[in-house]
């Protein structure tokens, strides 16, 4: 098999093997075997499994953070460089959760794999997501802009919890399903995206309203 055909051969059988089964259930040898290749052969073009893994999830995120910053364009685009606080957490939040809900995302291994990513605890992934932030920046920098007069911090914290909530709504959607007697319905993905907007908004916009007034009776105690 030709050099690229194999390093392809083993992306391919080593995402699969992953989304079905989880990192820590999967051997190079599994993989090798799926693959059709030798054991030579992954070590020649990835080195070890978590260079495989990383250079798995290394693929998928980047077209996941394409995406995002499409959109973000897109948005910023639209309200003349200063977009709305909501589109920014759109163009955030949403390119993962089509990734990982809806009936579509069920069918799909590069889907399961990323959220395999997003709930086992593996440390080549770890290590890649808190090293490549700088896509993240962009969006704490279109926050700024919407918002210029928060406080920074406010907007780190605000663009934490807008991916903490769509992590955890990825992580835990089994439970709740079971929670709420399957009435919290996750294929309607275009609800859930509005949903975690529509929460993470309110609290940048809602707290920067009650900033203003601390700040004037600061002014007003000075004086």
């Amino acid at each position: 098999m030709p050099s690229d055909r194999t390093r392809s051969a083993i992306l391919a059988a080593a995402e699969r093997l992953y989304a079905e089964r989880g990192f820590g259930e999967v051997t190079l040898r599994d993989i090798v075997a799926a693959a059709e290749v030798n054991l030579a052969a992954v070590n020649y073009h990835f080195g070890s499994k978590d260079e495989l893994i990383a250079e798995l999830f290394v693929t998928r995120s980047l077209a996941l953070n394409r995406e995002r910053l499409r959109q973000l364009r897109a948005a910023e685009e639209k309200g003349g460089d200063h977009a709305e606080v909501a589109d920014i957490l759109r163009a955030l939040v949403g390119p993962a959760l089509r990734g990982s809900l809806g009936a579509a995302s069920e069918h799909s291994a590069a889907a399961r794999f990323m959220i395999r990513a997003s709930i086992e605890a593996v440390p080549p992934i770890h290590r890649i997501k808190n090293r490549e932030i700088d896509h993240l920046r962009k969006f704490t920098a279109a926050l700024r802009r919407a918002l210029p007069e928060r406080d920074e911090v406010e907007l780190y914290w605000g663009l934490h919890f807008a991916l903490a909530m769509a992590h955890q709504t990825v992580r835990d959607s089994e439970r709740l399903l079971k929670l709420s007697d399957g009435q919290c319905n996750l294929d309607d993905v275009d609800d859930v995206i509005e949903r975690i907007v529509r929460v993470a908004t309110m609290a940048l916009t809602e707290g920067a309203a009650k900033e203003k007034p601390r700040a004037a009776a600061g002014v007003a105690a000075g004086a």
